[in-house]
C-alpha cells in the first residue's frame, strides 16, 4: 500500500507537472490533497484541473476557504497583500470549480492494513491555519491532538518538510509543491522560495510502515515566463524567486 499527499500547490502549475510525472513510476494506490491548490500561482485552472484527474481525497486548506469567501481572508490568515490575488484567483475559476473546491473536507481518516491509522488535515485537527513545526512545543501538540487516535499525523500549510516523532505518534508534513520555503514563515518577513517541489509517500511493506519524502525539480524558468504573460497582481514577488 503506497499514498502519496500532496500539499500547498498554490497554483504553480509547473511545479505540480514535475511531481505528476515523478509519480508516474512510483506505483501509487492513493492520492491525497492536503490543501492550498490554487490560490497565488499563475495557473489555478491548469492545477486544478489536473489535481481533480488525479482522484485524490481532498483536504481543505485555509487558501481553498480564502479564495470561496475574500472577504474573510483576514479569518483565513491570508495576508493583506495575497487579498488582490484571491480575487483574479476566483475569477478565473467558473462555477463548478468552485463547488468542486467547496467540496474538499476538513479532514480525512485513512487506514493502512495492517491497521495503522492515519490523519491528514491541513494545519492541525483542529484548524486549517495552525502551524505544527519540529519545534512546536508538547502541550500545544496536545491541544492538536486532543481525542484522536491515529498512529501517523500528516498535513501541510507551514510549507516546510518535516518527520517527527511524539511519544507513539508520527508527525509528517509533506512540505509545499508550488511554494517550498527556505525557512520557516516569520509575520513581516516575505518567504524566500526553493527551486523545488516537496510530496511524501507513506508505504506499508508486510508490518512495517516507510516514510519517502520526496524533492524534485522543476523548471524555474518556465514559472517565471508563465508569470510574467500573466495578469497575475502579485507577479513582482513571483519574478524576485529562485535567483540564480
Amino acid at each position: 500500500m503506497r499514498i502519496a499527499f500532496l500539499s500547498d500547490i498554490h497554483g504553480n502549475y509547473t511545479a505540480f507537472q514535475a511531481v505528476l510525472k515523478d509519480l508516474e513510476a512510483q506505483k501509487i494506490d492513493q492520492f491525497v490533497s492536503l490543501g492550498d491548490t490554487i490560490t497565488m500561482g499563475p495557473q489555478p485552472v491548469e492545477t486544478l484541473r489536473a489535481l481533480r484527474n488525479l482522484g485524490c481525497l481532498y483536504v481543505k486548506g485555509n487558501h481553498d476557504d480564502a479564495v470561496l469567501e475574500p472577504e474573510k481572508a483576514e479569518q483565513y490568515e491570508v495576508t493583506h497583500y495575497l487579498i488582490p490575488d484571491l480575487h483574479w484567483c476566483q475569477r478565473q475559476l467558473s462555477a463548478d470549480d468552485l463547488a468542486f473546491l467547496a467540496s474538499f473536507k476538513p479532514m480525512i481518516s485513512l487506514a493502512l492494513p495492517n491497521g495503522i491509522k492515519i490523519l491528514a488535515y491541513h494545519g492541525s485537527p483542529l484548524s486549517s491555519t495552525d502551524i505544527i513545526q519540529a519545534t512546536t512545543n508538547s502541550e500545544l501538540l496536545d491541544k492538536y491532538f486532543e481525542g484522536q487516535n491515529a498512529d501517523i499525523y500528516i498535513g501541510g500549510h507551514s510549507h516546510i518538510q518535516m518527520t517527527r516523532r511524539y511519544g507513539k505518534k508520527v508527525i509528517l508534513n509533506s512540505g509545499s509543491i508550488g511554494n517550498a520555503f527556505e525557512f520557516v514563515y516569520a509575520p513581516g518577513n516575505k518567504p524566500k522560495l526553493l527551486p523545488w517541489a516537496e510530496y511524501m509517500i507513506v508505504s506499508q511493506s508486510d508490518d512495517f510502515f516507510s516514510v519517502d519524502a520526496r524533492r524534485v525539480y522543476f523548471d524555474t524558468d518556465e514559472v517565471h515566463k508563465i508569470v510574467k504573460e500573466s495578469s497575475l497582481p502579485g507577479s513582482a514577488w513571483w519574478l524576485r524567486q529562485y535567483d540564480k
